[in-house]
């Protein structure tokens, strides 16, 4: 399954080709902000003026010819926790005291799911036959503790949803070429998964200070074909590689802003 561009007045977002109900996995470009956060800056806790933030939202969702205030984000905080988004949980985008979650699952008529990266791993999941929705924030910590396994057993548990209906979508990330770490992070995915780790690590070449290059892409795919689904769509792109593409934390020092992974439920 693969990855498209899409453009919308300019404003460029990547989309799967698996998964059918209004989605996207947002890039740097359509929006208005300027200096550090030019332009398509999504990230509202950060110095950017938050007019220009409400204007970017403002694009995309006409884009995705959704509400503003149909959209749920929370607060991230490199966990396992799933929030179940109820209605209740629409048109709070802006209000303060977001619930802490690193990924979202809905049946929600309308509900629009959103996590937010620059460098980790967006997921976004979609059951076809129950309309059920899920996005996940998965950063090397999330990847291990399998987050993305945990959401899909709970659309399974909450909503009645069988895996193998279950499409998958995994967005642009920082990937294995650029992803460099110290032997505790290979240590937890051999731990995670001992029968494929190895197909997801590499000792850097020439380094002699235990320095690994790990594919969380591959690893978030492995985890979700151990959960039960088949069908999944990976991209390609690195946002570090593409950084004038994307947000990358890496890349820029931490000065930057932040893309979004966004899926709609379906209205009944």
């Amino acid at each position: 399954m693969s990855f498209s561009e899409c453009n919308y007045n300019g404003l460029i977002y990547m989309k799967a080709s698996n998964i059918s109900t209004p989605h996207a996995f947002t890039t740097r470009f359509g929006g208005v902000s300027s200096g550090i956060y030019k332009s398509l800056n999504l990230g509202s806790k950060m110095d950017d003026d938050p007019e220009n933030v409400i204007e970017n939202y403002s694009r995309l969702c006409k884009c995705l010819d959704i509400s503003i205030d149909d959209i749920v984000c929370s607060t991230q905080v490199h966990g396992t926790h799933i929030r179940t988004v109820t209605r209740d949980d629409c048109g709070k985008l802006f209000a303060p005291g977001r619930q802490q979650a690193d990924g979202l699952i809905s049946a929600a008529p309308g509900a629009a799911l959103m996590v937010f990266t620059a460098d980790c791993v967006p997921v976004l999941l979609y059951d076809p036959i129950l309309n059920v929705t899920g996005a996940v924030h998965a950063g090397w910590r999330g990847t291990v503790a399998n987050i993305a396994g945990i959401a899909v057993k709970r659309m399974s548990d909450e909503f009645g949803c069988s895996p193998f209906n279950i499409k998958a979508a995994i967005g642009p990330c920082i990937s294995k070429c650029c992803f460099e770490t110290n032997k505790d992070v290979t240590d937890v995915l051999y731990a995670v998964i001992p029968d494929n780790a190895e197909n997801c690590i590499s000792l850097k070449i020439n380094d002699h200070n235990n320095k690994y290059m790990v594919d969380l892409k591959k690893a978030n795919r492995i985890l979700l074909e151990k959960a039960g689904i088949a069908d999944i769509s990976i991209s390609n792109d690195c946002t570090s590689c593409s950084g004038d593409k994307y947000w990358s934390h890496r890349k820029s020092n931490g000065q930057r802003g932040s893309q979004a992974a966004i899926i709609k439920t379906p209205d009944r």
